[in-house]
């Protein structure tokens, strides 16, 4: 009877460490608050949870695990699995993307962006970019045209910019300086500081970013049609943790990928852009538009002479620039 007993209570236990080990969680490293930014990693999270039953969590933290300029090293070592980040805050470790970064790419909507990243992270020049930080591209964070907001007097024109100080990152920054702005760097969770403080007087956002890190609190002004370009951040996972994965989990994880992205769009299109206008009224924030001429001849400026840096510096590095560029600008051209 005992050794009965001992067999049961062995059986019972294998079962238990077997459940234990269907059982699976991801730290995602994240920065700021929860916002339209994030929604897609909400939703990924929420649906791998209902598919696999709870088996596999995602442990989302704001800021707990790294600075958001860190996540991708974060990545690199397995200090988490999954994190989002932005090209533009580190153009060196991952050149590939910011092809989406050039200014006046001419991306005409979050759909269309999508599009585009989705196919670019395909590409076997982008993957091995990305696979020497033991990263794998899982999805992107569509953004919309960027725009600034500012204090003091607000730049009628576009020969106002000269000198004026404004964060902006990437082919924005180049967009900027092309006009006579002085650009700065900095991630979005210095930027209410640098603006109150003085540091800038303006900056280049998402309509999301200037409600969530308050930078229309104590805004004067903002351009409504200047799109000089946008950011790329995608959402990675350690590859070696996708690897590890059993079939089940990794099916949930990757088939729920496209609703994520749906219902981030959904958001972005809707409640958030639905807030942006209302936000800048209540604060009485002058609108700032520029004419066609302006802008044409601002993009004649800047997207050429850009676009051919990057390639140049960028073929120096071993990337097939040219066509990378190429198959975005293809796809833009195309509708896609």
């Amino acid at each position: 009877m005992n050794k009965l007993l001992q067999r049961t209570a062995i059986a019972a236990l294998s079962l238990a460490f077997a459940g234990e080990a269907l059982a699976t969680e991801w730290n995602v490293s994240l920065w700021g608050k929860r916002r339209a930014f994030t929604e897609h990693v909400e939703k990924l999270a929420e649906l791998v949870s209902e598919k696999t039953g709870g088996e596999f969590t995602l442990n989302i933290s704001y800021g707990g695990l790294s600075k958001n300029r860190e996540n991708l090293d974060g990545i690199s070592i397995g200090a988490f699995e999954m994190a989002q980040f932005c090209a533009g805050y580190h153009r060196d470790k991952n050149p590939s993307i910011t092809v989406l970064e050039l200014p006046f790419l001419g991306v005409s909507s979050l759909e269309q962006e999508r599009e585009i990243s989705q196919a670019l992270y395909q590409q076997p020049a982008v993957q091995e970019d990305l696979a020497r930080w033991n990263a794998t591209l899982l999805m992107p964070s569509p953004l919309p045209q960027y725009n600034i907001v500012g204090v003091g007097d607000a730049p009628k024109t576009l020969a106002a910019y000269e000198g004026l100080s404004v964060r902006a990152t990437g082919g924005i920054g180049k967009a900027m300086e092309a006009v006579g702005a002085v650009p700065t760097s900095m991630s979005a969770t210095e930027v209410r500081q640098a603006m109150d403080s003085g540091v800038v007087k303006a900056v280049s956002f998402a309509p999301h970013a200037h409600m969530s890190f308050g930078t229309i609190e104590n805004a004067k002004w903002w351009t409504t049609n200047l799109n000089p370009g946008t950011v790329n951040c995608p959402v990675v996972a350690n590859t070696d943790a996708l690897n590890d994965l059993s079939d089940a989990h990794r099916a949930a994880l990757l088939g729920s990928i496209d609703e994520a992205l749906d219902h981030y769009i959904a958001t972005y299109n809707g409640a958030t852009m639905d807030a942006w206008g209302p936000a800048l009224d209540e604060r009485g924030i002058e609108r700032v538009t520029y004419s066609d001429s302006e802008l044409a001849a601002f993009k004649d400026k800047v997207a050429g002479p850009a676009a051919a840096s990057w390639v140049a510096d960028n073929t120096a590095k071993g990337l097939p620039a040219q066509e990378l560029l190429d198959f975005v600008s293809g796809m833009i051209s195309s509708g896609s």
